[in-house]
């Protein structure tokens, strides 16, 4: 195996180490977020104070459904789990139903299948919490999860990464890492994530890295891949050292969560069911998705689609729940259609909409956070990624999602993470958070002696109304270009993916790591080279 760790400490581009500077230096002092205009623009400008790091919808969430139509979906979906059943591909799982919920489940072992008794379901809705704190590094990394609290998190499993000087090809180390940097500096980046596979380092020993990276390079809450006891494992021991925690501590509260995906229709395989009880087990939260694309998965109505995505994951809830009561766990929602024609997965469909309310629906109604994604198809960034995205976003954002995965960067259906797209989704994510700021509206705000002072006929440039707040009133776009045809023509007709080409770079040149204790990191680097050599951890097939 290529030791890759130094790509976690080399500078993202050669010669950079004398040209960064710190971010964080930008920061105000009382720990809001600022706007990121400064990344292209000017550095002497006044900060405009915003949050975008503890964001909260204030939009009531879409209802696509009457209530009676989302307790019919509930009722069916107890139905499927009652006479259909599951097929359930770890014996430890079985064993485990057997065990606490005899009664509650009848097991066919030769099948490896279950069904579940509507009682048995409705006790582990009963201990699923509504609301937990997801712990990053620091206190400013913490993360409220539920309620109407809005968690963002980039692309995530895409085996390739793209970018206008090397086009696509296959994932690594530094790829994902820089990735890793660009969700460090962005604050409308909640959490670090999957991002792209880091495909130059050997599968039983690729976790170690990544984690590393992840907790090396940021301070904001990690993901761990469920890819089998081992794996996750070594995940876990590395966020309390890294975190300083106790294996009490840790276990106490949330430090680290991952994703758990059924093989639609009505299947969990063996990594995903160990994955369930090993997070279950020490009380991290997952964020449990069944893969329900309509027309190729799941039914190809919508309601049905929905009815079998409700089923799989009261299926999983119901895992966790016996294993830990009380474990965290959001409710995942990727139901979308497929193209009839091709096969092929569409994002950002009317569809995909339709269903993303309707998920936020039955996650209130069984009292669950609920997990949405920001995905789109298009191969390239142009005027389809955008529009795509944006439709997913809306969806998620409308529909009320506490966590929204693929938010930045995602492209061709999930195959490809792009560094330029991951720019202009910022901007689109920057965006909806100014949305989502508290709003004012006193005396000042209602401009009545601005008003007088203008008259009829005048205008508001020279006011001391506005003189007095242009610098900050507005946002304003680091990535748009807003000059007009002529002055964008002079300056070389740059468009929109070289503009964010320009921009990733300039982050990645300045980027400074986070402080780390040395004897921490050292600690680090002691596990993964222990792990390393004792042979690391094949992931569970």
């Amino acid at each position: 195996m290529a030791d890759a760790s130094s790509s976690i400490d080399r500078p993202a581009r050669s010669g950079a180490q004398e040209r960064r500077r710190r971010r964080r230096g930008r920061r105000p002092a009382d720990g809001s977020a600022v706007d990121n205009r400064s990344v292209a623009g000017s550095e002497s400008r006044p900060a405009r104070k915003v949050d975008y790091r503890r964001l909260v919808n204030p939009f009531e969430p879409v209802r696509v459904y009457s209530d009676d139509h989302i307790a019919a979906i509930h009722d069916t979906a107890l139905k499927v789990l009652e006479e259909l059943g599951m097929r359930l591909l770890l014996p430890e799982a079985l064993d485990l139903l057997r065990t606490k919920a005899a009664d509650g489940v009848s097991i066919d072992d030769d099948a490896r299948h279950c069904r579940f008794d509507r009682g048995l379901v409705a006790a582990a809705i009963a201990t699923a919490p509504a609301q937990w704190t997801l712990h990053g590094g620091t206190a400013e990394t913490s993360l409220a999860f539920g309620g109407r609290h809005v968690i963002w998190c980039a692309v995530g499993g895409a085996p390739h990464i793209s970018d206008l000087d090397g086009g696509k090809r296959p994932g690594t180390l530094e790829d994902s890492s820089n990735i890793m940097r660009l969700c460090e500096h962005y604050d409308v980046m909640h959490v670090q994530g999957p991002n792209v596979e880091a495909q130059d380092i050997d599968t039983a020993f690729r976790h170690l890295e990544v984690t590393r990276a992840q907790l090396v390079l940021s301070t904001k809450p990690p993901f761990v891949y469920c890819r089998g006891k081992g794996q996750v494992a070594d995940g876990m021991e590395m966020v309390r050292i890294a975190r300083g925690l106790s294996e009490e501590a840790f276990r106490a509260a949330p430090y680290v969560y991952t994703v758990i995906n059924t093989n639609s229709p009505l299947v969990l395989d063996r990594p995903m069911l160990q994955g369930i009880m090993d997070y279950a087990a020490n009380g991290q939260p997952i964020l449990l998705t069944p893969f329900t694309l309509s027309g190729a998965m799941a039914p190809v109505t919508i309601p049905g689609a929905l009815v079998q995505q409700h089923a799989e994951f009261l299926a999983g809830l119901v895992i966790s729940q016996l294993t830990r009561p009380g474990a965290p766990v959001c409710y995942g929602a990727f139901t979308s259609n497929v193209a009839m024609r091709s096969g092929a997965p569409a994002f950002g469909t009317p569809e995909n909409v339709r269903a993303a309310f309707a998920s936020g629906q039955l996650a209130r109604l069984v009292d669950v956070p609920w997990r949405s994604s920001g995905s789109c198809t298009a191969n390239c960034v142009d005027a389809q990624a955008v529009y795509e995205t944006q439709m997913a976003m809306w969806g998620a954002t409308l529909g009320g999602a506490n966590f929204v995965a693929h938010a930045a960067g995602w492209m061709e259906g999930g195959l490809t993470g792009s560094m330029e797209k991951f720019i202009v989704d910022i901007e689109m994510l920057q965006q909806m958070a100014e949305l989502m700021q508290p709003v004012s509206v006193d005396e000042d705000d209602l401009a009545f002696e601005a008003m007088r002072d203008v008259g009829s006929g005048g205008h508001f440039f020279g006011t001391q109304h506005t003189m007095d707040r242009y610098e900050t009133a507005f946002y304003e776009p680091f990535l748009s270009d807003w000059s007009n045809f002529n002055q964008w023509t002079e300056n070389g007709s740059v468009q929109t993916p070289e503009r964010a080409n320009a921009i990733w770079k300039k982050v990645l040149d300045e980027f400074e790591p986070p402080k780390m204790d040395e004897a921490v990191r050292e600690a680090l680097d002691d596990f993964v080279a222990r792990r390393t050599a004792e042979g690391g951890a094949p992931p569970l097939s």
